[in-house]
């Protein structure tokens, strides 16, 4: 029997994220986890790989709040306020994690992190943004394969609340 689990792993999808689609029941809401020959370490090549928007890809990045990392989920064409963050967080800096700090908190590299299935639990922000699209992509932990999900779905089993942190362009 095939399930969306078993399809992650035989596509190049991090054995941590596939685990991660196991524990949260998610066998049957992700179709398939698509694997791509080159990576796609960018918001920009993922939307090419896929033939979607660029703001039909979600960002999974992470951020240092008064030195506490917290995962901030963004569509792709938008980039991250981070005095809006901070004023979300009620913290008094925030600034962008360095990679070190990305592997240690979530187990994967920058350009392939899932919006959950990490080593730790942070606090997560979702930008609203997300939910202008019927089906986002997003990282299924490697830079080389994505999974689609409805935006609401991703966010709930992401624990992320939603939130405005896009900046806005004048």
């Amino acid at each position: 029997m095939t399930t969306a689990a078993t399809d992650a792993e035989g596509s190049g999808a991090h054995p941590r994220f596939a685990a991660a689609l196991r524990e949260l029941g998610l066998a049957d809401v992700v179709p398939r986890v698509r694997r791509f020959p080159e990576a796609t370490r960018t918001a920009a090549e993922a939307a090419a790989a896929v033939g979607c928007e660029l703001s039909q890809i979600c960002k999974s990045l992470i951020f240092a709040a008064d030195g506490v990392p917290v995962l901030v989920l963004m569509d792709g064409a938008s980039r991250v306020d981070l005095d809006l963050v901070r004023e979300a967080l009620g913290a008094g800096r925030v600034t962008r994690a360095k990679a070190d700090v990305v592997r240690e908190t979530t187990g994967y590299a920058i350009g392939g992190v899932p919006p959950f299935g990490h080593r730790t639990r942070t606090r997560v922000l979702a930008d609203r943004s997300l939910l202008d699209h019927p089906l986002v992509w997003a990282a299924a932990g490697t830079p080389y394969t994505v999974f689609p999900m409805e935006p609401r779905v991703l966010i709930a089993h992401a624990g992320g609340d939603l939130v405005d942190v896009r900046e806005r362009t004048p």
